[in-house]
C-alpha cells in the first residue's frame, strides 16, 4: 500500500481528527481511496485498468441474477461505517445492500453495516490490508459475505459466518473452479474463477 504525506490541517488548538487528514489526503490526492479502519489510515492510489475491468466483469452476474433490482442494489466505493473505532469507515470495491441503504446513512458517506448483505475488494497494492485488517473489520460489522479477488496470488477468497474478528468460514477457491455465493445475498450467484482472474490481469502487448 502506498501512503501519501500530508501537513497538519487543522491548528494545534483544535481536536485531533483522522477524518480531517483522511479528507486532505483526498483533497491533495484526487483518485486516491482513503479508509480508516482501527484508527489507522489506510491510503491506496487509483486503481489500474485491469483492476477496474475485473470489477466491471464481476456486476454483471449480480446484476444478471436480479440484484440491482426493487429490494437490493449492486454498487461500486459505497462508504462503510465500521464499529472498530470512532472515525473508523472503509469503502468496499463492490457492495450488495439493501435498497433502503439511503436510511441508513450515518457520516462522512458511509452507511450503517446492517444494510450490507456482501462486500467484494479486488486486491491492488494493499493486498495485505484486504486479506487480513478489513477481514476482521468487516467481521466485527457483521457483514455475512465477504469476497476477496486476490489478483497476486489468482485465487478467490469467500469469508461467511462472521463471529467476533474473524470469519468462521474462509474457503479458497482457484482458476479452474465455478463457486455459487450463498443465498443470503438475495439471489444465487455462480462465479467463474478463471474468468474473474483473467479479467484482472494486464493484457498482453500486441
Amino acid at each position: 500500500m502506498s501512503a501519501a504525506s500530508v501537513e497538519q490541517p487543522f491548528d494545534d488548538d483544535r481536536p485531533f481528527s483522522l477524518t480531517a487528514i483522511a479528507d486532505e489526503i483526498m483533497e491533495r490526492h484526487p483518485g486516491y481511496r482513503v479508509e480508516i479502519i482501527g484508527g489507522h489510515l489506510l491510503v491506496t492510489p487509483s486503481p489500474d485498468a485491469p483492476h477496474a475491468r475485473a470489477l466491471t466483469g464481476l456486476m454483471v452476474p449480480f446484476i444478471a441474477a436480479g440484484l440491482h433490482d426493487s429490494e437490493t442494489e449492486v454498487l461500486q466505493n459505497v462508504g462503510l461505517w465500521l464499529p472498530t473505532g470512532a472515525e473508523d469507515y472503509a469503502i468496499p470495491d463492490l457492495v450488495v445492500v439493501d435498497a433502503d441503504i439511503d436510511d441508513h446513512f450515518v457520516e462522512n458517506n458511509a452507511y450503517d453495516p446492517v444494510c450490507f448483505r456482501l462486500v467484494l475488494e479486488v486486491t491492488s497494492s494493499n493486498g495485505k490490508d484486504d486479506l487480513k485488517t478489513k477481514v476482521a473489520a468487516y467481521a466485527e460489522a457483521k457483514v455475512p459475505v465477504y469476497l476477496v479477488v486476490d489478483r497476486k496470488h489468482q485465487r478467490l477468497h469467500l469469508l461467511t459466518d462472521p463471529a467476533g474478528n474473524e470469519y468462521a468460514s474462509h474457503r479458497v477457491h482457484a482458476p479452474g473452479e465455478v463457486i455459487t455465493l450463498p443465498d443470503s445475498i438475495g439471489a444465487e450467484v455462480t462465479l467463474d474463477v478463471d474468468q474473474i482472474i483473467k479479467a484482472g490481469k494486464r493484457k498482453a502487448s500486441s
